[in-house]
């Protein structure tokens, strides 16, 4: 057994960035408290509120503004923006809850001392990171044992979704080995060169990827056993896959599906249904009174350039596979599908140009708390599709109708990390986080989406 290298796994970075961006902070806070003429912020027992309120600005704040995206986290061009927004509207909140922050300090200019000292305790402590923990010498070494048929998809997913998790090398396990592997950047290695390649390349895991398992070869399957009894991490690609990429690879589960689908408890819990449905209506509550304050503006803008129908109704499919009518804000010009059911493209011509406006701020949306009172949808889960659609790509998508066991949602987790889909393959990307959400379903996961979902708003990913 190799000597291996020490690697964070993502939860581990995660962790520690919202660990040591709190303890810069305090850290930062501290020095210049005690160093210069500064007491708006000081840490003592007594003011132990003023600690907490900051730190919940600060977590909530970078997740909405993606300080914890591990892509942008190791890119300084990346970071730096979020930093500056998160720091921003941090300081900005914090100075207006004077009830549990400190009051207004008589000389302004501490106001700035005091976001100087957060925004630079995050930018150095972000640079640190960028320069020791996300290079090469902490990386996670990963030899991937398999067929070449999984290889390529296998590197794009796990490349796209963890800069630190490297995939050295191949083994083909495969009796009949008719065509070598051609991948730019991955080496094939001997069946009998398993031992030496973890050695000599520090490996620091194994992923069995085989769609199955019967095609392993005898000896391949013996070192796995010898070295599984060595204490050395085997992991079978699907669960790798969905610990790193936060989705369900359904394309590579087969007929062992019921392994890949114990779906979450919270899916039959009673305490959690209720708190969920509550949920749903004080939010839909709130949402109906924004659209009936902004319906003014939108009528006017609708007049103007729309030149149609305010509403939009659509059949979708809704939990257990009910078909209903969902309401949006129309968006493209009257009789767009007159030849039938089209997918939506990016740059759709028929979507109007006050339409654009309305889908990029999600303002098209907002009838549709209309439907979560009504019980047809709820506030998350997957996005609703049309009956034509869903009947197309069930036929072509394994387990494609398991969406439907949860009713669908106005937000969800799918909808807050990809970006909008028009094929059958960013369908099947959509399901693998659908499936995720359904088999992983709780509160934590519930308000993720939720602060999530402002981010995508903020940034203006909406379609």
């Amino acid at each position: 057994m190799a000597k291996q290298d020490i690697h964070f796994n993502i939860s581990e970075r995660k962790i520690l960035l919202r660990i040591m961006d709190i303890v810069c902070v305090l850290l930062s806070l501290y020095f210049i408290s005690n160093s210069f003429v500064f007491d708006y912020f000081t840490i003592t027992k007594e003011n132990w509120t003023w600690v907490f309120v900051l730190i919940l600005y600060i977590s909530v704040f970078g997740t909405v503004f993606e300080l914890y995206d591990l892509q942008k986290a190791s890119r300084l061009e990346s970071v730096m923006p979020n930093i500056i927004l998160t720091v921003s509207i941090t300081v900005l909140f914090y100075l207006l809850t004077p009830l549990f922050t400190p009051s207004l300090p008589e000389n302004r200019l501490q106001i700035l001392y005091f976001f100087l000292a957060i925004l630079l305790a995050l930018a150095i402590w972000r640079f640190i990171y960028m320069t020791f923990i996300t290079s090469p010498r902490f990386y996670k070494k990963v030899l991937i044992v398999g067929e070449t048929s999984n290889i390529e998809t296998i590197v794009e997913a796990f490349k796209n979704s963890d800069p630190n998790y490297k995939i050295i090398g191949f083994i083909n396990c495969e009796e009949e080995q008719p065509n070598s592997l051609k991948y730019k950047g991955i080496a094939e290695y001997k069946p009998d060169e398993i031992h030496s390649v973890i050695k000599n390349e520090n490996i620091s895991e194994i992923i069995v990827a085989s769609y199955n398992a019967e095609t392993i070869t005898p000896e391949i399957y013996h070192d796995l056993i010898v070295l599984l009894e060595r204490g050395f991490p085997i992991k079978e690609y699907t669960q790798v896959y969905e610990d790193i990429t936060y989705r369900v690879p359904v394309q590579f589960v087969g007929k062992d599906f019921y392994k890949y689908f114990p779906f979450s408890r919270s899916n039959q819990n009673k305490l959690y249904l209720f708190f969920h449905r509550l949920f749903d209506l004080l939010f839909a509550l709130m949402g109906v009174t924004l659209g009936v304050l902004l319906i003014p503006i939108i009528f006017v803008g609708n007049l103007l350039a729309n030149r149609g129908p305010l509403f939009y109704y659509q059949e979708r499919v809704g939990k257990n596979g009910d078909v209903f009518n969902i309401i949006k804000f129309r968006s493209m010009i009257v009789n767009a599908e007159k030849d039938g059911a089209v997918w939506a493209s990016k740059d759709d011509q028929r979507i109007t140009l006050f339409g654009k406006f309305l889908r990029r701020s999600r303002m098209d949306e907002i009838p549709q708390f209309l439907n979560i009172l009504k019980g047809d949808m709820s506030l998350i889960g997957p996005r609703p599709e049309r009956p034509y659609f869903v009947k197309e790509l069930s036929q072509v998508i394994p387990f494609y109708e398991t969406r439907h066991i949860i009713k669908p949602g106005l937000t969800g987790w799918a909808q807050v990390k990809v970006r909008y889909g028009s094929t059958v393959e960013d369908s099947l990307l959509k399901l693998q986080y659908d499936l995720y959400y359904i088999k992983h379903r709780s509160f934590f996961l519930d308000a993720n989406v939720i602060i999530k979902t402002f981010s995508t708003m903020i940034f203006f990913r909406g379609q």
